[in-house]
């Protein structure tokens, strides 16, 4: 997969942008099947964090006391990720804080962001769930760093996406661009073979 795209992933509060916020976020460049640059940030949400989530991710309170505001790191990744498109492992989720930040920050939402989970719900069958961790060890994925820390998962998540990209391609005989990625995942299962067939005609 030759397509630029970026990888985001959030750390946060919980589960609800507003009530909760955002403590990290992280975000590579893929481009001609590579990682080629990467971006991380903690944000301080200007509120003090709970325990559960000290040690769910290991960010701590004291970590975050000298951490730019959310509005400020969320400056830096809109400036980072530009108009590129985006993907993240339930899209769904880091969706709705990156745009509740993104506002929060002044800065207009993204306008394309395709889900890994989705797509490998697609064309993983015999797996347990979708998990990020679960579908990183069926695949046997080279990992690095721990997981619930941003660079660690969108980095995992690249990884990922460019598994997929050989998977598709080999399942489907089309070029997994992101494009048909991102429409592959949204396209419920009955109808993908008339989705693929739009490709390869």
């Amino acid at each position: 997969m030759s397509d630029r795209c970026i990888v985001i992933d959030f750390e946060t509060t919980g589960l609800s942008p507003g009530n909760d916020r955002a403590i990290e976020v992280a975000a590579v460049v893929l481009e001609g099947g590579k990682v080629q640059d990467r971006f991380q940030s903690l944000m301080n949400p200007g509120r003090r964090i709970p325990s559960f989530i000290e040690s769910y991710t290991g960010i701590t309170n004291e970590m975050l006391a000298d951490a730019p505001t959310n509005e400020k790191a969320m400056r830096n990744l809109a400036s980072f990720i530009g108009k590129d498109p985006l993907v993240a492992h339930n899209a769904s989720f880091d969706r709705r804080f990156l745009d509740f930040e993104l506002e929060k920050a002044g800065k207009r939402p993204v306008e394309k962001m395709a889900c890994s989970l989705l797509v490998s719900r697609r064309i993983y069958d015999k797996v347990a769930n979708y998990k990020l961790q679960t579908l990183v060890e069926y695949k046997d994925l080279n990992v690095k760093g721990n997981y619930h820390r941003a660079l660690a998962d969108a980095e995992v998540t690249a990884l990922l996406w460019l598994q997929l990209s050989v998977d598709l391609e080999k399942k489907y005989k089309v070029p997994a661009s992101y494009d048909f990625m991102h429409g592959f995942g949204k396209t419920p299962k009955a109808k993908l073979e008339r989705f693929v067939s739009l490709y390869t005609m």
